[in-house]
């Protein structure tokens, strides 16, 4: 079974200046959060939703699902 990579979500927060200072300071998602999308972790949907909302895009722009 594959898994959710993050590593669109995280290249676009780079471009857009989406840092993890703002996301803190913001509270924007939880550092739980912030931490799961690190290491390709489970997220919910509401997380998902506010980072689209904030990047201004849709979930296939920031999530990848990889094949094992």
């Amino acid at each position: 079974m594959g898994h959710i990579s993050y590593e669109k979500l995280r290249s676009k927060m780079k471009d857009e200046g989406l840092t993890t200072y703002r996301i803190r300071k913001e509270k924007i998602i939880s550092e739980s959060t912030l931490q799961r999308i690190r290491e390709d972790g489970s997220i919910t949907t509401d997380a998902i939703a506010t980072l689209c909302d904030v990047l201004d895009c849709q979930p296939g722009d920031i999530l990848e699902y990889v094949k094992d």
